[in-house]
């Protein structure tokens, strides 16, 4: 299993040889499939470092130790990620001018951002992502980077209110099925009440009621803190119960939960 995020490395399997009496199969798959749209707090930016120091690594990024996949694992479900750290709706991390280098729409129907290539040659961002297996649960957790941008703001705001609502458009096109969760608020839920409204706008302007909003609890001190004031498992761990819960909720128990949500 890859622990970090692809915008930071990337690796495919060029060949498999097998003895004349083995065989190769698919794994069998899991009775739900779910996938997470985010940004570092669902790449696991930090969780393997115990304190605020230390900068970016991918020595301390853990996706397995994030509110995603013990959510993933705790309803029986395979996942697919789309996350990548600093990256936003309308602006990436910045410390004033809008950052629109870091946006995950344009990559969303690929299969993936990446520095680095396939075989030093494939760049990851031109290859498109087929959609041929659909999740019947998608959550997106965006916002976090752009709060960094819009600050106070209200014209900015309303500016992510209205790119928050484009992006879910173009999610529910590529997933006509999927019940979309849009969701923030671990590092921060200063843009959840844009995150309401943009979910609200989008029922509004298209009938769709398979998308709802969830506020994730801020972290707490006593949870500690991973790089650069990152989500700890402890703080991952209630994020995933919260989500799990809620998921079970809305999905009218159609997702079984399993006995790891404790």
């Amino acid at each position: 299993m890859k622990l970090s995020e692809s915008a930071n490395s990337t690796f495919g399997i060029a060949s498999l040889d097998v003895t004349s009496t083995a065989s190769i199969k698919p794994t069998e798959a899991k009775a739900h499939r779910i996938e997470f749209i985010g940004d570092s707090i669902t790449c696991g930016y930090g969780v393997d470092h115990e304190g605020v120091g230390g900068g970016f690594t991918t020595a301390t990024e853990n996706a397995t130790k994030t509110y995603a996949y013990k959510t993933a694992q705790n309803l029986d479900a395979d996942y697919n990620f789309v996350s990548y750290s600093g990256y936003g709706i309308i602006s990436g991390y910045t410390s004033g001018q809008k950052n629109t280098n870091q946006l995950v729409a344009p990559y969303y129907d690929k299969i993936g951002f990446s520095y680095g290539y396939f075989n030093s040659e494939l760049e990851v961002a031109t290859v498109p992502w087929s959609f041929e297996v659909q999740p019947e649960v998608i959550v997106i957790n965006l916002g976090t980077n752009d709060s960094s941008y819009c600050g106070n703001d209200a014209s900015k705001q309303a500016e992510f209110t209205e790119g928050y609502v484009d992006f879910i458009k173009m999610v529910r096109e590529k997933n006509p099925d999927a019940t979309i969760f849009c969701t923030l608020g671990i590092m921060g839920d200063d843009l959840y009440p844009c995150v309401k409204e943009a979910v609200e706008k989008y029922v509004a302007q298209t009938g769709d009621e398979k998308v709802t909003s969830m506020k994730f609890a801020v972290q707490a001190y006593n949870d500690g803190w991973g790089t650069d004031y990152h989500p700890t498992e402890k703080t991952h761990e209630k994020a995933a119960r919260k989500l799990t819960s809620y998921i079970e909720t809305v999905m009218d128990g159609r997702l079984l939960a399993i006995s790891n949500t404790k």
